[in-house]
C-alpha cells in the first residue's frame, strides 16, 4: 500500500479503541428506549420477551420504536465489537515498533487504558445484546453474574497494571514526565477506565437476587468507583494548573469534556448500587433524594460542557478536525461526552423527575426534556460515521495529528 492510500488510522495510536468506545455507547443510547419506555414488570431490565410482548399488544408508536432500537443496537454493538478486534490487532503489531517503546516513556502511556476501558463497554454492550435478542436468557442470568464479574475483574487488572506501570515509573525516576505537556485531561482516561470496569462490577447487584453475588458486586464496585473518583480529582487538579500556565493543547481539546462520561458511568454505579440495596439488604432511597442526586451530576457535566465547547470554539477545533483535512485520533473523543449526556437525560428525566412525581410520563414537559437527549444521540450518530470515514476510510493526504 501507498502513502496516497494510507488511512489515518493506519498511523496507530490506542486512542482508536475510543471508536470502538464511542459505538458501544450509542448501542447504549438506543437500549434507553427499551429501558425506560418499555414496560418491564418484575424484572429492572426489558428482556426479549418483554419486546415480543409489544409486537403483540404495543401501539404502532411503540412497536416501530422497539424495531428502530434493536437495529441501532445490533449496528452499533456489531461497530463496537468490529472496532475492538481491529484496535487489538493493531495494538499488538504496534507493540513491535520503536513508537510503542517512545510511547511508554512519555506522558501519553496512559493512552493504554483506552484497551480496557473499550474492553469494558463491549461486555456492557454484549450483555445488552443478550437481553434484547435471547430469549430465554434472564432465565439463567444468575449463572452470568459470577462470570460478568471475573470478566470485569480482569479487565481490572489490566487497567491497575498499565497505571502502576505509569505511576511506578514517572513517581520513581523524577523529570520523566512532562508537565507542561499535560495541557489537558487526557491523564484522566485512566479514571475513566476505572469508572467502566466498577459500572460493570455494579450491575449484578441491581439484577442478582443472590445476596452473595450481590454483596460481591456492591464491594468490588465501590473498590473501582472510589479508586476513579480519586484519581479523577488528583489528575484534573494537576492538569488543570498546567493549562492555566500553557493553555489547552488544541489537539487534545476533546479531553476538557471527558469528565461528562466519568460523571455519568459513576452515576449509573451509584444508582445500581442503591438498587441492589434496596432489592437484598432492605435499604430505601427515597425518589426525591434521587432526583437531587442525578440533578447535581447534570449539573457538574454541564459546566464542562461548558467549558470544554468554549475553548474547543475559540482553538477552532472543529474547523480543523472534524470538517476540515486534519485528523486526530483524539477526536473520537468528542463522542463520549454527548453519548453521556444522552444517557444521564434519560435517567434524569425517568429516574429522576418521573420517579418523584415532578412531571407526567410521556406528558408535553417530559418529551421537551427528552428531545434534547434525542438531538444529542443524533448529533453523536452522525459524529461517529464522520469520523469513522475520515479516520478509516481511504484518505490521499491524511494529515495526521496524534492525540495524548
Amino acid at each position: 500500500m501507498t502513502d496516497s492510500t494510507r488511512r489515518p488510522a493506519d498511523s496507530y495510536s490506542p486512542l482508536y479503541f475510543l471508536a470502538s468506545l464511542g459505538a458501544g455507547g450509542l448501542a447504549v443510547t438506543f437500549f434507553m428506549f427499551l429501558m425506560f419506555w418499555v414496560p418491564h414488570e418484575g424484572r429492572p431490565v426489558p428482556v426479549f420477551e418483554d419486546l415480543m410482548a409489544v409486537f403483540q399488544t404495543g401501539s404502532v408508536a411503540l412497536k416501530l420504536t422497539v424495531l428502530l432500537a434493536m437495529v441501532g443496537i445490533a449496528v452499533f454493538a456489531f461497530l463496537n465489537v468490529k472496532y475492538l478486534a481491529w484496535n487489538l490487532s493493531a495494538l499488538s503489531a504496534f507493540r513491535k515498533t520503536d513508537a510503542y517503546a517512545k510511547l511508554r516513556a512519555s506522558n501519553g502511556e496512559t493512552t493504554l487504558l483506552a484497551g480496557p476501558l473499550a474492553a469494558a463497554m463491549t461486555i456492557n454492550a454484549m450483555f445488552i445484546v443478550g437481553l434484547v435478542f435471547v430469549p430465554g436468557l434472564w432465565g439463567i442470568v444468575e449463572y452470568l453474574f459470577p462470570l460478568a464479574l471475573a470478566a470485569f475483574l480482569g479487565l481490572g487488572l489490566w487497567a491497575f497494571s498499565l497505571i502502576g506501570d505509569f505511576l511506578g515509573r514517572v513517581l520513581t525516576k523524577g523529570g520523566v514526565f512532562d508537565g507542561t505537556a499535560n495541557n489537558s485531561f487526557a491523564q484522566l482516561l485512566p479514571a475513566f477506565a476505572l469508572s467502566m470496569v466498577g459500572v460493570g462490577l455494579a450491575a449484578p447487584a441491581t439484577m442478582s437476587l443472590n445476596t452473595v453475588t450481590a454483596g460481591a458486586s456492591l464491594v468490588l464496585s465501590t473498590f473501582f468507583g472510589i479508586a476513579a473518583i480519586l484519581y479523577t480529582v488528583v489528575a484534573a487538579i494537576i492538569a488543570f494548573n498546567s493549562m492555566l500556565h500553557h493553555g489547552t493543547a488544541k489537539e487534545a481539546g476533546p479531553t476538557l469534556m471527558v469528565i461528562v462520561p466519568i460523571v455519568t458511568v459513576l452515576g449509573i454505579l451509584f444508582l445500581r448500587q442503591g438498587h441492589g440495596l434496596h432489592v437484598s439488604f432492605d435499604v430505601h432511597d427515597a425518589a426525591g433524594e434521587t432526583m437531587v442526586f442525578l440533578a447535581r451530576l447534570l449539573t457538574v457535566q454541564v459546566l464542562f460542557l461548558m467549558l470544554g465547547m468554549l475553548v474547543l470554539r475559540r482553538q477552532g477545533y472543529f474547523k480543523d478536525f472534524v470538517f476540515g483535512a486534519k485528523t486526530s485520533p483524539g477526536s473520537y473523543a468528542l463522542v463520549c461526552p454527548g453519548v453521556a449526556l444522552t444517557v444521564m437525560l434519560h435517567f434524569f428525566v425517568n429516574k429522576g423527575l418521573v420517579a418523584a412525581g415532578v412531571i407526567d410520563k410521556f406528558g408535553p414537559t417530559f418529551w421537551v426534556i427528552t428531545a434534547i437527549a434525542l438531538v444529542s444521540q443524533a448529533a453523536m450518530i452522525a459524529l461517529v460515521f464522520r469520523l469513522n470515514r475520515q479516520h478509516f476510510g481511504a484518505s490521499a493526504e491524511p494529515a495526521l495529528v496524534p492525540g495524548e
